[in-house]
């Protein structure tokens, strides 16, 4: 199916985010792809990541939109809103993180659709989920192409031979992000208390 995508060129690159993004699971073609694109032609490289990243926002939203018309079905009770439940509260307070780090970095052990569905069930405004998600994909797909650019047929091995740093890097954004976080939160609890 990604060779057949990818033969339709800058439209095959939205077709495979949008089914990707949509619940369709293609691991990680689409980074490949994209790299791909950036040393054989590097011209239509930022195109193609575009393209990459409108699709992959359409679906993402799409799922989004779907999990959150279909929360009864997901959530089978509705806590009382003075005790919400753990992870609801737990997705309140660091779940956009938890979509942000899966949509920037291919890291297998993140799924991200599982975020953007307990995203859409849980009620998250769509306007920051659809900054997070649309700011996320930028990073990474116009990464991608820019290094598909830079390092022509090496970036595949590139990204191989450095996947250790890149989960590092995005293990050390998220905990980064969640030290912010507590720190917002201690910082508010003071100015309650003064």
């Amino acid at each position: 199916m990604v060779d057949a995508l990818k033969a339709y060129g800058p439209w095959g690159v939205f077709a495979l985010a949008l089914l990707d993004s949509a619940g369709i699971p293609v691991p990680a073609a689409m980074d490949f792809l994209l790299l791909g694109i950036g040393w054989e032609s590097p011209d239509h490289a930022y195109f193609a990541a575009l393209m990459a990243t409108v699709g992959s926002f359409l679906g993402n939203m799409g799922l989004f939109w779907a999990a959150r018309g279909g929360a009864r079905r997901w959530v089978r009770a509705v806590p009382e809103p003075d005790k919400p439940q753990r992870f609801r509260a737990w997705f309140r307070r660091y779940g956009l993180v938890t979509v942000f780090i899966p949509a920037t970095f291919p890291i297998v052990p993140l799924p991200l659709k599982v975020f953007v569905i307990s995203a859409g069930v849980l009620h998250t405004r769509p306007g920051k989920f659809m900054a997070v998600i649309l700011l996320a994909r930028v990073i990474r797909y116009f990464g991608l192409a820019y290094l598909g650019i830079q390092l022509g047929e090496n970036a595949g091995y590139f990204l191989q031979h450095n996947a250790f740093a890149i989960t590092g890097v995005a293990v050390g954004l998220a905990l980064g992000l969640f030290l912010l976080i507590k720190l917002n939160d201690r910082r508010a609890g003071n100015a309650t208390i003064s």
